[in-house]
């Protein structure tokens, strides 16, 4: 018998070395056919507290959200079974080590005190002792398959036979997790070789994961067989890019064109600007890329730096998340009043301040739209999987030349650690568009001519010219004179107008469902993949609802946005977001005069799943006005 889709999580320390169990995982079954969404959920500690990767694959799509109760769970340690056992399903398999059944919960240095609390509640009503041997006992009651491997034994063996040094074998415990989960799901041993192969490029480390990923699989198969193997996969897709949403960033700034990279270290934004370092120079049939990329000593000087960068000619870009942004708001603000074409992408996380700083959240929504003082023009961007963030950064990189203004791409935390499988973009939809630019200028540039809202630009050194964070003419002096301000600051104002005018509709939001739903889910960012799922689910049980992914918030798609929400009961509309204030409904009714009343919301820093969802439509649907989800370790 074969499954459709598995949902599993892999957990333990954080620096164990889950991220590799993961990456090569999900390289192996992408490798075989099968769509993969993994999300990576950790603490901002260096090493030592908990950590998980949560995953779906799927025979017969791409998958686009996660859910629970999962159907396997692999524990690097006892602390990720103390975590985790609650979210299996009855019928699923317990991967865990048999040397720490004697491990005590009440022992764990690392457990949250929370945590800690709750299972000293529970635990004497069903029976649990406190060990995590009691616990297994426990679960096998409940339906669970234990799968009890000896890892101390697996290591010793795999040091003798396979020539690893005693002091470092320790760190092959996450090929332990792989070789478990490719024999339960009947995944075969080439694609385990083949993410092997992608993660190691040393011939030594290949080989020892190998060697352990092998016989983990041939004891675990021996004993229990492949009960979670998938059915062959019916995707469809002849070629699949396996990627972060961090990645896919990077991979479509290199295609869009981008010479210069700022950035400040910062989690979850720091990783796009390391893919570019990694990649800054690319040549092949057609196709040069040669990137800047600088790290700097703080984000002021980032985004400066890449102020700089854009007026000297060069198509320039920075990342950073909350409090990065904070600190380049007067920059941005600099660059709104002289017209200068730089994309920030801005990746949430959640706050205020530190908040959770390697959590999700979309709290910085109407942060984007109206940061800085004054006003000013900007376009502001919001992708909701990994195909949007793609040709969205492309399409920021064009907005910020065409229009001369700054560009705020918006990235969840959720989507730029989330690693999927994804079609391959394809670069014939994507275009370089430079805006008005002027060559060699001969007598006196007017940088900020007049003559239209988007004057031709000229760059650094091709004349002669002048910006100041003071009001200033067309030529860039200072001036305070009451007419020429209400000039120049029409001017610039007038360039979102022509933005708006420009930039489809179509392309700023996006209706999923059918004419005639029932109800509507009003959702923007990483909402989109548990929204569509949710509503396929929904749809088979007999709701018929759509959902409206907003993309675009500045300059806001309103007429079209308020033609689709006229259609719908004011009842039947729901806000779905990951934050307390449903900020997205607020734009809506400032852009629309439309009030959504009510709303599903997650600000836990976990993402929404798809399950989790559905309940809270049908809540809504039977009469609550606000649903506050809260599922996820």
């Amino acid at each position: 018998m074969t499954i459709r889709a598995v949902d599993f999580i892999l957990g333990g320390p954080q620096g164990g070395g889950l991220e590799t169990s993961s990456q090569v995982l999900t390289w192996a079954f992408a490798r075989a056919g099968y769509g993969v969404i993994s999300d990576r959920e950790y603490f901002s500690n260096i090493r030592g507290r908990h950590s998980y990767i949560h995953a779906e694959t799927s025979a017969f799509e791409l998958p686009r959200a996660l859910r629970y109760p999962i159907h396997l769970l692999a524990a690097m340690d006892a602390e990720t079974v103390f975590t985790h056992f609650g979210d299996l399903a009855q019928g699923s398999y317990l991967v865990y080590n048999v040397g720490e059944e004697k491990s005590n919960f009440a022992a764990i240095p690392s457990m949250e005190v929370e945590l800690r609390e709750r299972l000293r509640s529970m635990f004497p009503g069903i029976g649990v002792d406190g060990t995590l041997g009691s616990l297994v006992k426990y679960m096998g009651s409940r339906g669970v398959t234990p799968v009890g491997l000896d890892y101390a034994s697996i290591l010793s063996n795999a040091q003798r036979e396979a020539g690893i040094v005693a002091s470092q074998v320790s760190r092959y415990v996450s090929a332990i997790l792989i070789g478990a989960v490719a024999a339960l799901t009947g995944l075969g041993e080439d694609y385990v070789s083949y993410g092997l192969a992608r993660r190691f490029q040393r011939k030594e480390l290949y080989n020892h994961n190998l060697y352990i990923a092998r016989s983990v699989m041939s004891q675990v198969k021996s004993k229990f067989g492949s009960p979670l193997a998938l059915e062959k996969s019916s995707i469809g897709h002849g070629e699949l890019l396996v990627a972060s949403g961090n990645d896919a960033v990077a991979m479509a700034k290199i295609v869009g064109g981008l010479r210069y990279q700022s950035y400040y270290p910062i989690t979850p934004a720091a990783d796009e600007s390391f893919t570019l370092e990694e990649y800054e120079s690319i040549h092949g049939d057609g196709f040069d890329s040669e990137v800047v990329v600088l790290q700097t000593e703080d984000e002021l000087a980032a985004v400066n730096s890449a102020i700089g960068a854009a007026l000297s000619g060069a198509r320039s870009a920075t990342a950073t998340s909350g409090p990065g942004f904070d600190l380049m708001v007067e920059g941005l603000g600099w660059a709104g009043m002289n017209e200068v074409p730089v994309v920030v992408t801005y990746y949430q996380r959640g706050g205020p301040s530190t908040g959770q700083p390697t959590r999700g959240e979309q709290s910085d929504l109407l942060s984007s739209v109206f940061a800085s003082h004054g006003e000013y023009p900007r376009i502001v961007i919001a992708s909701g999987d990994h195909e949007e963030a793609f040709y969205d950064a492309v399409d920021a990189l064009n907005y910020a030349e065409r229009y001369q203004m700054p560009v705020i791409h918006l990235v969840d935390k959720f989507l730029a650690n989330t690693i999927a499988s994804m079609p391959v973009p394809d670069p014939s939809k994507t275009k370089i568009d430079r805006g008005k630019l002027t060559g060699n200028v001969t007598g006196n540039y007017k940088r900020f001519d007049m003559s239209s809202p988007i004057s031709p630009r000229a760059f650094l050194g091709q004349a002669v010219m002048w910006y100041t964070g003071d009001e200033h003419d067309e030529v860039g002096h200072i001036t305070e004179d009451s007419e020429a301000r209400i000039r120049i600051y029409e001017k610039r104002m007038r360039k979102l107008e022509i933005a708006d005018s420009e930039i489809p509709e179509e392309r700023r939001a996006t209706y999923y469902g059918p004419e005639d739903a029932d109800f509507l889910l009003l959702g923007w960012g990483f909402v989109k993949g548990a929204a569509l799922s949710a509503m396929s689910e929904l749809s088979a049980q007999g709701l018929r609802g759509a959902y409206l992914h907003v993309r675009v918030f500045s300059p806001y798609p309103s007429k079209l946005v308020a033609g689709i929400l006229s259609r719908f009961k004011p009842d039947r509309i729901i806000a779905v977001e990951h934050n307390y204030e449903a900020q997205a409904a607020r734009l809506a009714r400032m852009n629309t005069g439309v009030e959504v009343e009510r709303s599903i919301l997650k600000f836990s820093g976990r993402p929404i799943y798809t399950d989790e969802l559905v309940r809270a439509v049908k809540s809504v649907l039977s009469g609550s006005r606000r649903e506050v989800l809260s599922y996820g370790a």
